[in-house]
């Protein structure tokens, strides 16, 4: 579960349909974990850059700061993106759902100019061409849409 070191207090709890779905107050809905998604989209190309995850704690540092903040459920940890890499994402616009259970962050990074740990621009760097079939035990190819890395990952992180 998300820790929160008492962010839950940060945000109203959610309050019936017609005010989440109409209402003027921001009041997330985080899931059973603790977090709720975030796509981040580049403000220039409108490419999805990343999917993430929020607690209330780093929303709540996006909302002031206007820098992306994320949880890493995998690290179990607040996120303030770019801090090691200088890929800072700077907020230009964030959006929240109908239901308040995802939010929609529009960005331009600093740095290299690249969102993902691999040193492409996007997170979202191969596609998966249709037609193919995965039945039968084949592998599904997948396409490198993601033209050069902006950064050598093991020269900024230090590790591969």
């Amino acid at each position: 579960m998300a820790e929160s070191s008492g962010a839950d207090m940060l945000f109203p709890a959610p309050g019936a349909k017609a005010d989440l779905e109409a209402g003027d107050r921001l009041t997330p809905r985080f899931g059973p974990d603790g977090t709720i998604t975030c796509v981040t989209v580049d403000a220039d190309t409108g490419v999805v850059l990343m999917v993430g995850h929020m607690n209330a704690e780093s929303l709540a540092r996006t909302i002031e700061s206007g820098e992306g903040w994320y949880w890493s459920r995998s690290r179990g940890e607040l996120w303030h993106k770019g801090a090691t890499s200088g890929n800072v994402q700077k907020v230009e616009e964030l959006r929240v759902d109908c239901d308040q259970d995802a939010v929609v962050m529009t960005v331009r990074v600093e740095g290299h100019g690249a969102t993902c740990h691999t040193g492409q621009v996007s997170c979202f760097y191969r596609s998966i061409p249709l037609g193919q079939s995965p039945r039968g035990g084949q592998s599904v190819m997948l396409a490198n849409e993601g033209g050069e890395r902006r950064f050598d990952p093991a020269a900024v992180y230090g590790k591969d």
